[in-house]
């Protein structure tokens, strides 16, 4: 986790600022959240154990951020983060998949972040223990010349015999400033390379409770088939890859890894719940898929008020973990989910529906905004593509008259709109003599004209 004193609401408003256009009370509400785990932290036990996470629901249509907030706002926190869609929970049967695998999810996040951290810091003695496992494969070559040599030594170097005892250790640093120099990438030499065993497939088909057998079988059956060598003629570059490889397997310590992930998970997870207006029973429940969503509802609770659940890498406590749900409810309301569990989310956001003013900005202000993507793909073809104000201005009118005449989707429209109005371009790139293409307002028309007045064209191709 990051250092998060540092990090302000504010510090924490404007970086979401720098990707995200508008959605301020949400961003405020994502912001406090972050700050109060920091906030937790220093608070002396056994109250910080009683401080839990303010949860937070997002309501608003599709497409004006509320994803790209949580992600975003992971990122900052350097936490793991899993987004997952309620309505997931309700495809297998009664009351869906096993909830309690998004916690296992998660828990496999946090892992592979500490693995990676670790990986970081064993890199250094890694390349040391490749460098000398290389060089002691490359060293008994260096003999009589009636030894099957592994390695073709170039003529300007001197080749002590065996015998010169005394100059080995001079012939080993010449060979290591060699490596290091690149003037033994192209020659070949012969060592062991290790592969798995390949394991049966295992595939089991099971409603609730069962969702982590398959996995935990797959590991089992991994011991059971261990790993084998087999001898092959690599590359100096492609040995020395997969030799600092198994260093770092060696090196990184996996008991500290798990200890550290679910830590991690514990007090900096965040688990992202899209979609969860689908379980809200719309009839006030009591036959046919109402139940099954309610029924969905009942298991989540558990896991959003603190439960401990089972994951291969322990016992994980999901108190403390952040959780942030969101929905359309076009067809519901928060008031309608169970009461237990809206008292779980004590936080209510409503996040505003785009219109031509964000959707300008969208298209020119994020560091990550869609002209400069498209922008940098043309550039790999050798195009200047500049995007008129005029151009963009008619762009984000059209995407929000669209989005007013079908479904409005939000931001996302301004992706089928582009590309619609890149398509010629685009295809005929590798070909185009001029260097730089400008679009205009009159080029976006031209290229939109017949679709955006045909409404039912609009809904199948925009």
């Amino acid at each position: 986790m990051n250092d998060l004193k540092a990090l302000t609401p504010v510090d924490t408003v404007s970086e979401l600022d720098k990707y995200i256009i508008g959605q301020a009370e949400a961003k405020k509400s994502v912001a406090i959240a972050l700050r109060n785990r920091w906030r937790r932290q220093q608070v002396e036990p056994p109250l910080r154990d009683e401080i839990a996470p303010k949860n937070i629901i997002m309501i608003g249509p599709t497409g004006v951020g509320k994803t790209e907030i949580a992600r975003r706002l992971a990122n900052l926190a350097q936490s793991p983060f899993l987004k997952v869609e309620a309505s997931k929970f309700t495809e297998i049967g009664y009351v869906g998949r096993d909830v309690e695998s998004m916690i296992r999810d998660l828990v496999e996040l946090a892992v592979n972040m500490a693995k990676k951290e670790e990986r970081s810091a064993v890199e250094e003695k890694a390349l040391e223990m490749a460098e000398e496992r290389l060089l002691d494969l490359l060293l008994p070559a260096i003999g009589p010349a009636t030894e099957r040599t592994r390695l073709e030594i170039p003529a300007s170097v001197e080749t002590p015999r065996a015998d010169a005892a005394e100059k080995s250790e001079s012939t080993r640093d010449r060979f290591r400033q060699m490596l290091r120099e690149g003037r033994l990438d192209d020659k070949e030499v012969e060592m062991e390379v290790t592969q798995a065993q390949s394991i049966p497939m295992i595939e089991v088909f099971s409603n609730t409770g069962m969702d982590e057998m398959e996995s935990n079988l797959r590991d089992a059956f991994g011991k059971f088939f261990p790993k084998k060598g087999k001898m092959r003629r690599l590359k100096m570059v492609e040995a020395f890859t997969i030799l600092k490889n198994e260093a770092v397997e060696d090196l990184i310590d996996m008991d500290k890894v798990t200890r550290k992930a679910v830590i991690k998970t514990e007090q900096s997870g965040i688990i992202f719940l899209d979609e969860i207006d689908k379980i809200v029973s719309r009839q006030g429940g009591g036959h046919g898929p109402e139940v099954s969503r309610e029924g969905v509802q009942r298991d989540l609770l558990p896991i959003v008020e603190g439960a401990t659940v089972t994951t291969k890498y322990g016992m994980v406590k999901t108190d403390h973990i952040l959780f942030i749900a969101s929905g359309a409810f076009h067809l519901c309301k928060p008031s309608d989910l169970v009461p237990e569990l809206q008292g779980r989310f004590p936080i209510r956001v409503e996040l505003k529906a785009l219109g031509k003013e964000e959707f300008f900005r969208i298209l020119t202000e994020p560091e990550n905004a869609l002209l400069k993507q498209y922008v940098a793909l043309m550039k790999t073809e050798g195009i200047d593509l500049v995007f008129a104000e005029e151009g963009v201005l008619e762009m984000a009118r059209l995407a929000a008259e669209v989005n007013q005449k079908t479904e409005d989707i939000g931001a996302r429209r301004l992706h089928t709109v582009l590309e619609k109005i890149l398509e010629d371009l685009s295809f005929q790139a590798p070909n185009i003599e001029a260097k730089t293409f400008t679009v205009t307002a009159d080029y976006v028309r031209q290229q939109l004209a017949d679709i955006a007045q045909d409404e039912d064209l609009s809904r199948f191709i925009l």
